[in-house]
């Protein structure tokens, strides 16, 4: 892989990326501090699509903002989710008075924190919200526990934001549950296969795992993911193409066939460039695919769409999608015609995508497209998550050891915890942890004007830093289940002390996380035994109600050490974990447990120690 950029650190690229994205149009605004790139010109009379993702898969999402697809879009660190303030933020900078749908890849992260802002906004009493969550990837098959995760998202996600994007601001008859059911109709005919040369280099990042000179790896993932087969030595390109249509429309392998298609059934296909291919490469690949498509599976595809639709960063890789126009069409819950529909996908738009005109419209100052968040709206959202103001009070001292512990001990884990995750996931883990646990420890000792965190020794007021940290600054699945984990606990411990059912601070602790993780559940399906973060904090929750801090942290490593010995059910690393062998004890454990059990044993080390 090549490991040379312009930009040798990851560190405000994001923001600085999508402030020269904006500046071809001067109808679109950037909300710097959230990330969310919005179109100011979007009629609330209107169905707003928003959507988002992690950095790094441009131009997806930001490039997709324009007239006649998308009203904005939420942009997170590189291949990790933005947070659930972030979406919010989205979701306010463009309301609708008909509805807001939330249209997203099949990451876990990205479910979890658009499902809570999505419940938020709802909440609220301001928006009418609803989500539609896109996997299209045959290479994840229906075996091995993947149906709990259903397929992951590819680039087939772009055909259901065009069509959408188009139903909304064009139809006679778009409605909110009309444009949801095109959404929903179009998501469920997708078919999509990646295949790569060699993983992507992610700047200011040590990445492994790159590819032999005579190798092609099929099945692989947007995230640097390992893929589901490596083809040794590396097949024609000829033979390559006529293997990945075999795993997208060959309907006698009932771990693939997602997806019918009728002899006569109008098609589109989608090529989309992981961002290392030559133009030159790229096309000649697609006339490969239509020659293959209308000789061996007699299809002549009514719409082509290629070239850069959702990137790896710099991956010499590309996906094929095939969306069943004629399937969607007649779906119970489309409400749209065949022609309609191919209506929608010829609708120009004045996205950075498809369109530069805006480029040669009246500009306005550049300085005016970049705007502050909105603190009402944020005081808004903070309404809508606030308990009834009950409080545990803990000794301040000890608070203060206790967090600068668990703080210091989660920043020297990232080593570790990031080349776990680089094996089993996209590597984003350790740093996810680190940022939040920085960002802990400079409230602990003060900062913005504000007292030292502990000074108070309130154990909610930790609580909502904790919460503002996790959804300010931590995206990614471990973000959106940490964020979704305090919300809960601290609305429980407030609730509880409010109504003075017990004084025993164990017993508050523990109905608290009991409850917490109840309402996690809502929101994950993940147990005990599934690799995930859920194996240190179950194991935690129970313990600490039956025998205290102590019992609760020795349940916490116990868990933790158990994930080197599991196969994961859920999450990224499900798409990855497959062929590792469990049983030999040589995987690393889940780094999202391990780093929540150090955090978790740090706190009671500090607390513990003499002053």
């Amino acid at each position: 892989m090549s490991t040379a950029h312009l930009f040798h650190s990851a560190d405000g690229l994001v923001v600085k990326a999508l402030r020269g994205l904006v500046a071809y149009n001067p109808a679109l605004a950037l909300d710097v501090d959230h990330r969310v790139v919005y179109d100011t010109s979007f009629d609330r009379s209107k169905v707003a699509l928003i959507s988002g993702g992690g950095s790094g898969h441009e131009p997806a999402w930001a490039g997709y903002v324009g007239t006649n697809m998308l009203a904005a879009s939420a942009a997170g660190d590189i291949f990790a989710s933005p947070s659930t303030k972030q979406i919010l933020a989205a979701v306010n900078r463009v309301p609708s008075d008909v509805g807001t749908i939330l249209v997203i890849t099949n990451y876990t992260g990205d479910c979890l924190h658009f499902g809570l802002a999505a419940e938020k906004a709802n909440a609220s009493g301001q928006h009418n919200c609803r989500m539609i969550v896109c996997g299209d990837d045959v290479s994840v098959g229906r075996g091995g526990g993947r149906n709990l995760v259903g397929r992951r998202g590819l680039a087939g996600q772009i055909a259901v934001l065009k069509v959408m994007g188009a139903a909304a601001a064009t139809a006679q008859n778009a409605t909110l549950d009309n444009v949801y059911g095109l959404g929903q109709a179009v998501a469920k005919q997708l078919v999509s296969i990646a295949a790569t040369l060699d993983h992507c280099h992610v700047p200011g990042r040590t990445e492994h795992g790159a590819l032999a000179a005579d190798e092609i790896e099929i099945g692989t993932g947007p995230h640097n993911e390992p893929g589901y087969r490596k083809l040794q030595p590396a097949p024609s390109a000829k033979d390559l193409v006529g293997n990945l249509l075999k795993h997208c429309l060959d309907e006698t392998d009932k771990e693939r066939a997602y997806v019918h298609f009728d002899k006569n059934d109008e098609t589109v296909l989608l090529v989309s460039n992981f961002g290392g291919m030559s133009q030159l490469e790229l096309s000649a690949l697609v006339d490969e695919l239509l020659v293959q498509l209308e000789r061996d599976w007699k299809q002549t595809p009514v719409r082509v769409y290629a070239g850069c639709l959702e990137t790896s960063l710099n991956a010499p890789a590309f996906s094929i999608s095939i969306l069943n126009l004629t399937a969607a069409a007649a779906d119970a819950q489309c409400s749209y015609s065949v022609e309609e529909l191919k209506g929608f996908l010829d609708t120009r738009t004045s996205t950075y995508w498809e369109s530069f005109s805006g480029s040669q419209a009246q500009r306005r100052p550049r300085a005016e497209q970049f705007v502050q968040s909105n603190a009402q709206d944020e005081e808004k959202e903070d309404a809508t998550v606030g308990g009834s103001g009950g409080d545990l009070p803990v000794d301040a001292a000890g608070l203060e050891r206790a967090l600068r512990k668990a703080c210091t001990d989660l920043a020297d884990a990232e080593p570790d915890l990031t080349r776990w995750d680089t094996i089993m996931g996209d590597g984003d883990c350790g740093e996810t942890l680190k940022t939040g646990a920085l960002a802990l420890l400079s409230a602990v000792e003060g900062s913005d004007g504000k007292p030292p965190l502990a000074q108070a020794g309130s154990s909610v007021a930790v609580l909502r830093v904790l919460e503002h940290i996790v959804e300010t600054k931590m995206g990614g699945t471990l973000g959106g289940i940490l964020g979704i984990f305090l919300v809960s606990l601290r609305a429980a411990v407030e609730k509880q002390v409010a109504e003075g059912k017990t004084k025993e601070a164990s017993a508050v602790w523990g109905n608290a996380l009991t409850t917490a993780i109840e309402h996690l559940g809502h929101y994950t399906p993940a147990k005990v035994g599934d690799r995930t973060v859920m194996d240190t904090l179950i194991p935690f929750a129970e313990a600490i109600g039956q025998g205290g801090f102590a019992a609760g942290v020795e349940a916490a490593k116990k868990g933790a050490e158990s994930t080197r010995t599991l196969i994961p059910r859920l999450g990224r690393a499900t798409y990855v974990g497959a062929g590792k062998d469990a049983s030999s004890g040589d995987l690393p454990p889940d780094p999202g447990a391990w780093g929540v059990m150090v955090a978790l044993s740090g706190l009671y080390n500090g607390w513990t120690q003499s002053a």
